[in-house]
């Protein structure tokens, strides 16, 4: 909201108090001067009411001078509130204001930036979300991803705290996306939600792909091609699916079929996201990959002992934010996330106080372009982040 100010212009009519002075002086100096004239001889008295005169001349000349300088500053602020109110109060853009004023564009820029630094425009943003803002500025500060967006919520069940998540997530897709983007979609249930809440908007020509396999054979609706079928459909675009497990029983069988041309033809698509709609996984028992059957016991305690705290698409990650080679990394079929780094635009969804760890490992190796998550974990990821750092160690 723009709020304008002005003052009324003030004018003196007729003669100034010290023209009404120097008015009677002259009368004076007059009649001494006639006196003198008459006598002969120039008095004191005459002397100095000639050198008042001429003084009060000067500074009636002067305060002149100064009421015109007044009446120009009162015309000039006239004119940036005319301005000011054809842009903020009617809606004319610059190039209408300059045509109807018979100036410049630039100039009508000046003169709104001059109106906004004199405090004739004042402008209020009425914002709801301040504290959710706040974070999200700390969370770009702190990791350096080109941004974040948090959103408040009050306690609720998992199916509400998910629906959430990703009703945010997907009003920023809206924003995101653009025509020809090819979209690299993840597995699980923070992904799935997102499809659910996604409302049809129109771009031309959009693909979307799966980032990995089947995670096992319990949990279908939460898999990658389960994910890339929903949003596909919902913004009636093309989509590929991947006809393969993630993990198989060897490296011999995931060279086999990594040799089917639509198994790698599918996969090659993915390479070339340009966006990627990833979630982040915590490593424990609890995680989905175990959950679901993509992850074995042994293959979780693996990359357990070898420091992993974090999953995020076929690759698991430390506390320091750095990819970790595992035992089943050569029987995984999938996209890594160093393949998506070089060219894609990473957002990760997910919140939760068990995914404290998991998100900031995931920040602090940058890996992520864009973090969708809730307030409280966004407080809790910072406030983790800063007791592990040491000092002079700065933000990773």
């Amino acid at each position: 909201m723009a709020n304008l100010s002005s003052s009324p212009k003030s004018r003196r009519i007729g003669l100034c108090p010290m023209g009404i002075l120097m008015l009677f002086l002259l009368i004076a100096y007059l009649n001494y001067h006639f006196t003198a004239l008459e006598t002969g001889e120039k008095s004191k008295e005459m002397l100095l009411c000639k050198c008042t005169i001429f003084h009060c001349m000067y500074i009636c000349a002067s305060t002149r001078g100064r009421e015109k300088m007044t009446e120009m500053q009162n015309e000039r602020r006239r004119l940036l509130v005319k301005i000011s109110r054809l842009y903020y109060e009617d809606g004319l853009n610059q190039q209408d204001i300059a045509k109807r004023l018979g100036i410049s564009r630039p100039h009508v820029s000046r003169m709104l930036a001059t109106a906004r630094a004199e405090g004739i425009v004042n402008i209020t943003i009425n914002n709801p979300y301040s504290r959710e803002q706040d974070i999200e500025q700390e969370l770009v500060e702190a990791f350096g991803i080109l941004d974040a967006f948090v959103v408040s919520m009050e306690e609720a069940s998992e199916q509400r705290f998910l629906q959430q998540l990703g009703r945010n997530c997907a009003a920023l897709l809206e924003s995101v996306l653009k025509d020809n983007d090819i979209v690299g979609v993840m597995a699980g249930r923070t992904i799935a939600a997102i499809a659910a809440e996604v409302e049809y908007f129109e771009r031309d020509a959009l693909q979307f792909t799966p980032l990995v396999g089947g995670w096992g054979s319990t949990g279908s609706a939460l898999h990658a091609n389960s994910n890339t079928m929903m949003f596909a459909e919902k913004l009636k675009s093309t989509y590929w699916l991947l006809h393969a497990p993630a993990v198989v029983a060897s490296q011999e069988t995931r060279e086999l079929l990594m040799k089917e041309p639509e198994i790698a033809g599918v996969l090659e698509i993915a390479r070339k996201s340009t966006v990627a709609i990833v979630g982040i996984g915590q490593v424990s028992n609890e995680a989905t990959i175990v959950q679901t059957g993509y992850f074995g016991d042994s293959d979780l305690n693996d990359v357990i002992q070898r420091g992993a705290v974090a999953n995020v698409c076929a690759s698991f990650l430390n506390g320091e934010g750095e990819s970790i080679p595992f035992s089943a990394q050569t029987r995984m079929i999938g996209i890594d996330i160093a393949a998506l780094r070089q060219h894609t635009n990473v957002i990760a969804v997910a919140g939760g106080q068990d995914k404290v760890e998991a998100i900031t490992a995931t920040l602090r190796g940058k890996w992520i372009d864009i973090l969708v998550t809730d307030l409280e974990t966004a407080q809790r990821v910072l406030a983790f982040h800063k007791r592990w750092q040491l000092p002079g160690r700065g933000n990773n």
